[in-house]
């Protein structure tokens, strides 16, 4: 009796075909699905292209930034050394100069090894100098220039490119000559365009020749609005630096890779009497700047980027949704013939993970063309990590994945009957 129920349990279990979903026909199913609406799909794909899309540009644009910053970093900024005053400068600790600042204070920093060129500067104040104007008539016009005062070893620091004549140097500034440096804005706004008339202006109704203008400075830009004369000249007229004057600073240019070496020695070097009285100080490293800037850039913009992601994935999530309601009768008939719940479930995640894979390609080749035309419009060196292309159409896959989950598992839910119903 026993042998005779299990043979008939055998056979009827045998009966009953097990059915299977292979991947060629899950992949025809799923993309048969998507290309039933190309218009919707496109829409939808939409999202996930804004998103990856964003994703690639910024990294590679930040990657491509980082490395021009970096790169002007190191030609630059991580060449300049600034030393000035501390608060533990006394009245006694004030040199000739009226600062703490000896009066060779150029020619000792230029001893020290790595250094190219140094000098002191300081903004007059406009109460001290009066008004600047270029020629000496009663009522002509002046202007409220800034006037800097500059020692011979300043100018040379600030990397200038001279438009015409030269720059004074340290004769000129010990013998306190009456000479001026323009910027090249500061000679429009008085009518100085040339030089071979030996042009003069008036300080305060104090004439001064002008031997040069500087049309362009890689550092202290606002040098390009102002009147620049040697620091003796300016002791000479108007006497030592007043408290309304700014605060005296020398401005180091240095060999690169010698900053450190040399902002170490600079208080030494100047005040061996009173090395606390003055403050050197090195510019930080640009790993670090390097680093800090990249941060900033990606945090800010990839959060725009997760942003368009968030979109697109709820676009496919609900464009799958509707189609699962749209396809209800086509789930009953596919699950009355044999489907099961997981071949449902794959169909759709296969659909929605279909839809995420080609935006994200799409997305990461925008990705890439948008770095490389905004680096050649900027003339800079296309940077752009490897890892990130590459894995941008995963990110895609996984978006859709994510966005199918859910409807899939609806549609995974209906039954033949109920979906004969509708």
């Amino acid at each position: 009796m026993t042998r005779r129920r299990s043979s008939r349990s055998a056979r009827t279990t045998a009966a009953v075909p097990t059915t299977t979903l292979p991947v060629a026909d899950l992949l025809g199913e799923a993309l048969a699905g998507v290309l039933q609406r190309p218009g919707r799909t496109m829409l939808t794909m939409l999202g996930v292209v804004l998103g990856v899309g964003t994703v690639v540009a910024v990294l590679g644009m930040t990657a491509s930034a980082t490395g021009q910053i970096s790169g002007r970093f190191t030609a630059l900024t991580a060449t300049e050394v600034t030393v000035r005053q501390t608060d533990a400068v006394r009245p006694e600790d004030l040199t000739s100069t009226g600062t703490p600042f000896p009066g060779d204070a150029d020619a000792r920093v230029a001893q020290i090894k790595g250094v190219r060129s140094a000098g002191t500067y300081s903004a007059l104040a406009a109460e001290r100098v009066g008004d600047v104007t270029g020629v000496p008539l009663p009522g002509a016009p002046s202007e409220q220039l800034p006037v800097i005062a500059a020692s011979a070893g300043a100018l040379p620091a600030l990397r200038p490119t001279v438009q015409s004549g030269r720059l004074y140097d340290a004769v000129l500034d010990r013998r306190a000559e009456p000479v001026a440096v323009l910027g090249a804005g500061a000679a429009r706004r008085l009518g100085i365009t040339r030089l071979d008339r030996r042009p003069v202006v008036f300080l305060g109704g104090t004439p001064v020749t002008v031997i040069g203008i500087i049309g362009d400075v890689a550092r202290k830009s606002e040098v390009l609005a102002s009147v620049v004369v040697p620091s003796g000249t300016a002791r000479r007229l108007w006497g030592p630096p007043g408290k309304q004057d700014e605060p005296t600073q020398m401005i180091v240019d240095t060999e690169l890779g010698a900053a450190e070496d040399v902002a170490a020695q600079l208080p030494l070097a100047l005040r061996p009497d009173r090395p606390d009285t003055l403050l050197a100080v090195a510019p930080p490293d640009p790993r670090s700047l390097k680093d800090h800037v990249a941060t900033d850039l990606n945090s800010l913009f990839l959060l725009l980027a997760g942003v368009s992601l968030a979109i697109g994935t709820v676009g496919i999530a609900n464009t799958t949704l509707i189609g699962v309601l749209e396809r209800t009768g086509e789930i009953g008939l596919r699950r009355a013939l044999g489907a099961r719940r997981r071949h449902v479930t794959a169909q759709f995640l296969t659909e929605s993970a279909l839809i995420g894979s080609v935006g994200g390609l799409i997305g990461a080749a925008a990705g890439v063309v948008t770095v490389v035309g905004v680096a050649l419009f900027q003339q800079w060196t296309p940077v752009l990590p490897t890892a990130v292309a590459l894995l941008a159409p995963l990110v895609g896959t996984l978006t859709g994945l994510l966005a199918g989950a859910y409807p899939a598992l609806r549609a995974a839910r209906i039954e033949p009957v109920d979906a004969f119903r509708h």
